[in-house]
């Protein structure tokens, strides 16, 4: 009876593996998109030599991304919503980000 209920337990875990596999289709906007999103977003305001800042917030709804946080400028901001704009992904930027000279 042990062998049969472990043999069981066995093939609902493979199943339920299987279909969780299937659940997530990309280009649909599930959180792992969104992730992806967020991800490339953050190395791509990372990577631009422009804005060297650490204050940018980045989150991803719907492929739609919020930057929030402070920048040095007011080019800075508008630097950071463009690099956005181009991540492959990225439907709509909400560029709620501050300028404050003090930030470093």
């Amino acid at each position: 009876m042990s062998t049969l209920k472990r043999s069981f337990a066995i093939a609902f875990c493979a199943a339920v593996v299987g279909l969780a596999g299937c659940a997530s289709t990309p280009g649909h906007n599930n959180y792992f998109d969104d992730a992806m999103v967020t991800a490339r977003v953050k190395k791509a305001i990372y990577n631009e030599p422009a804005l060297k800042v650490n204050e940018i917030s980045v989150t991803t709804e719907n492929a739609v991304v919020s930057l929030s946080g402070a920048v040095k400028s007011r080019n800075d901001r508008t630097k950071a919503a463009e690099v956005a704009r181009h991540v492959e992904g990225v439907k709509l930027v909400k560029n709620e980000l501050k300028v404050d000279p003090k930030v470093q």
